[in-house]
């Protein structure tokens, strides 16, 4: 028998860490190839990691809550010698490559889990992960074996555990190591750390721990590793990109002749309803189009203008927020925008979204008004530029300008539009002229023309 350790997977190339959401075995369970062992959270999507060879589960080394990078080592499995070959390595059936083709891992609880098409910084010199494991890159060889210490071997710490000794002025030889090989982890350093300052401060830490605790009739509720993520996500954007915002009210009266005239057709080409969500799509597709630093991104080294125009399209659901994305939506035609949002949307109620279907996102698209919304201010998905709300048609009168100027007052469906946008990329007349833009083609006689157009 030999033992194998199960790393986190590498989901794509933005995706930097992951919450172990639930382990589905426990040590001492008999596992077969491609059986699920545990679930997992990223701010892409949620899934499933599967075993890559037959054996058994012998130890859980992250818990359950706890981020990591991705790569980490998360278990290990004793295997029949000759077995640890990967999946990637080990003969997969046809059946089960059609089954895998496109998904990596497996959807189970909503999807993108905030922001969609982020960039991510490699936080793992900056923060370690969770169980203080060394990426991949900087583990030492297990074939090195200098001398030193009980085991034999010379203590080697990571990076992150060096600086926090330094910062705190620790002797890192005092401390027992809960890392593999009785390696010193960055979780060990924090503990020592969390015990050094309980011994001086115990009466203070009663006092808080008194305050923080609910009153009677209050309920404490731990949040699911999707609600986390959503949080880390959010607050990240709120904190990092001064928000700013804009509204705009539009008459939607040819909008709404045009989808009633275009109901049945729709339905017969695409066998989809058609809705406001994939006009609103196109409509703003193509006046990101015209203005660029909508759909752009601020980094380090300045502002990146997007290449390609992927809207993402919010979309709630029982299990958490999800935001699917419809690529190259400016050079799509009705029909096909009709088919994508209800295929991504289905797909994600189904937990069938890959990857790809939630990632490169460039701009977000927020229906609050499926919901009743009036007006709101909705937060940017980091790190783009701007997010759209389109709130709920309304009748309401309104003064009607006429062809020989003079006036009237009518009754009009109306809509809000209302953007926040990141205040360094945009000011608030390229704001204006970009909504300005969006009620202009909304509000045009010849509103079919703007989305037929392929």
């Amino acid at each position: 028998m030999a033992t194998f350790e199960i790393e986190m997977p590498q989901v794509g190339e933005s995706v930097t860490e992951a919450i172990i959401g639930k382990w589905l075995v426990a040590p001492g369970d008999v596992v077969r190839k491609y059986d699920p062992l545990v679930e997992i959270v990223t701010d892409k999507v949620n899934m499933e990691v599967t075993a890559t060879a037959d054996g058994t589960v012998t130890k859980l080394i992250v818990e359950e809550g706890a981020t990591i990078a991705m790569g980490s080592i998360i278990a290990e499995m004793e295997v029949e010698d000759g077995a640890t070959q990967s999946a990637a390595d080990a003969p997969v059936s046809a059946q089960r490559q059609e089954d895998r083709a496109g998904q990596i891992g497996t959807m189970i609880t909503g999807a993108n889990v905030g922001p969609t098409g982020g960039e991510f910084r490699d936080t793992s010199l900056e923060t370690g992960d969770a169980t203080g494991e060394q990426p991949a890159s900087e583990k030492p060889s297990r074939a090195r074996n200098a001398s030193g210490g009980a085991s034999g071997r010379k203590a080697v710490y990571s990076p992150v555990v060096l600086r926090l000794a330094q910062r705190h002025a620790i002797d890192l030889a005092q401390l027992s190591g809960s890392g593999q090989g009785g390696r010193v982890t960055k979780r060990d350093v924090e503990r020592y750390l969390e015990q050094l300052r309980d011994q001086h401060s115990a009466d203070a830490t009663d006092a808080t721990d008194a305050a923080d605790r609910p009153p009677p009739g209050d309920q404490l509720t731990l949040p699911s590793p999707i609600r986390t993520m959503i949080a880390k996500r959010m607050a990240r954007s709120v904190r990092e990109i001064p928000h700013a915002w804009a509204a705009i009210e539009v008459d939607m009266t040819h909008v709404v002749r045009y989808r009633e005239s275009q109901r049945q057709a729709i339905k017969s080409a695409t066998g989809s309803r058609l809705t406001y969500l994939p006009i609103s799509v196109l409509v703003v597709a193509r006046a990101l189009r015209r203005h660029p630093r909508l759909n752009a991104s601020w980094t380090t080294d300045g502002v990146v203008l997007r290449g390609s125009v992927n809207i993402g399209i919010a979309v709630a659901s029982e299990h958490g927020l999800f935001v699917p994305v419809l690529k190259d939506a400016d050079t799509m035609g009705l029909n096909r925008a009709v088919q994508e949002c209800r295929r991504l949307i289905e797909a994600g109620r189904g937990n069938r979204l890959s990857i790809g279907d939630v990632s490169d996102g460039t701009f977000t698209l927020n229906n609050t008004g499926a919901f009743g919304g009036m007006l709101g201010g909705a937060i940017i998905n980091y790190p783009q530029a701007a997010i759209l709300n389109t709130e709920a048609i309304t009748k309401r009168p309104v003064v009607v300008e006429h062809a020989d100027g003079s006036e009237s007052i009518g009754i009009r469906p109306m809509m809000n539009l209302c953007l926040s946008f990141d205040h360094r990329i945009i000011d608030g007349a390229e704001a204006m002229a970009f909504l300005n833009g969006i009620k202009s083609k909304l509000e045009s006689a010849a509103f079919g023309e703007t989305v037929d157009a392929k």
